[in-house]
């Protein structure tokens, strides 16, 4: 029985076999490549997840539309192949550089900017049906963890609750992780780094024996990949702490339903029991925040009606309610806001209560 980088490996030469039999063959050699659109994206409420659909369209060489993705995609395929080969690992943006080449006999670099190399990237993930963790491409470190939990990392025993100010750094690949100790019941996810600071300086996780994990912002694959393993590994029950936002609550979206743009991967990232912990329309009365409101811009105002209208959320009353609670207050509202109240008091009292009241969202 083969490895996971061997049957990596081998993805990749298949594909570029097929090539090669195109263009011994005559033909105008093409790749099927999965539209990754709404418009092939399902949600299955019975999984609870986003599910990529069968749509797929034909990209080939000789067609002067498709043929600079076409070489792209190709291009990042022969990176990939080597690095799975000698068994080491680059960057997004590295790969970026070692694809930035000038085509022979011409001015035309293969990629201008690094958002064509990561769709590129991306568009091989589909056609191998690999991740990017296992075609050997990370992305940047970006994020951080503490709290009563062991692992094996790379050969090394690493104990959470022992690291210090910073905590663990969460590294791009997360699938090798080993756990080795667990005593923590749960975990708190949250979208910002200061936050993490925060709960981390109390001892939050000492205190309530749970786990703290931060991003910046969106969590990377690499996070969310740890969060899906330790809910479904461990059967840690996982909490997203948001603001009173309609990007915190797509924070949450992605964390529990997968990504439109990710959906061939939500089986793997994806956590379809996690519960929202979050600032709520309630939350801003209850903690008397009404003069901490953020206007709401229109791109804020679009970004919660085309969330309403999600199938994942659109027969979830809760949510619904959600929504129209914060369209009316037409505002927004930062969970930082809470230190207004004490500076702990998040730490203190808010997740206390949210726990005791079992004040969360599904």
């Amino acid at each position: 029985m083969g490895t996971k980088q061997d049957e990596t490996k081998r993805k990749l030469e298949e594909l570029g076999n097929m090539l090669l039999k195109q263009i011994q063959n005559g033909e105008n050699p093409f790749m099927d490549i999965p539209i990754r659109a709404l418009s092939n994206v399902n949600f299955n409420s019975e999984t609870g997840l986003i599910e990529l659909g069968d749509a797929t369209s034909k990209r080939f060489f000789f067609n002067i539309a498709h043929i600079r993705k076409f070489v792209q995609t190709v291009q990042a395929a022969a990176i990939a192949k080597e690095l799975v080969e000698v068994d080491k690992h680059l960057s997004l943006r590295q790969v970026f550089y070692a694809m930035r080449r000038t085509i022979p006999g011409t001015k035309i670099d293969v990629v201008d900017e690094q958002t064509e190399s990561n769709q590129a990237i991306e568009d091989l993930e589909l056609i191998t049906e690999n991740p990017r963790e296992l075609l050997h491409i990370n992305a940047n470190k970006n994020g951080a963890a503490a709290g009563k939990i062991t692992i094996k990392d790379k050969g090394d025993i690493i104990d959470w609750s022992k690291l210090g100010s910073g905590g663990w750094a969460i590294p791009s690949n997360t699938e090798n992780i080993e756990f080795k100790k667990i005593e923590a019941k749960f975990v708190i996810y949250m979208e910002k780094a200061a936050m993490w600071e925060r709960l981390h300086e109390d001892r939050v996780w000492e205190k309530m024996n749970c786990v703290i994990i931060a991003s910046q912002g969106q969590a990377t694959r690499g996070i969310r990949r740890l969060l899906q393993r330790m809910n479904d590994e461990l059967k840690l029950p996982v909490y997203v702490l948001t603001d009173f936002d309609p990007w915190g609550w797509y924070i949450f979206s992605v964390l529990k339903f997968g990504s439109i743009s990710l959906a061939h991967e939500s089986e793997r990232l994806a956590i379809p029991n996690a519960k929202f912990l979050g600032l709520t329309a309630e939350d801003i009365k209850k903690y008397g925040l009404e003069k901490q409101k953020i206007k709401f811009t229109e791109r804020d105002k679009s970004r919660i009606t085309q969330m309403k209208e999600y199938d994942w959320f659109k027969s979830n009353k809760e949510w619904q309610k959600q929504f129209e609670g914060m369209k009316k207050f037409a505002g927004k509202v930062e969970l930082d806001a809470l230190v207004t109240k004490g500076i702990s008091f998040i730490s203190d009292k808010y997740l206390p209560e949210k726990f005791k009241q079992k004040s969360w969202i599904d």
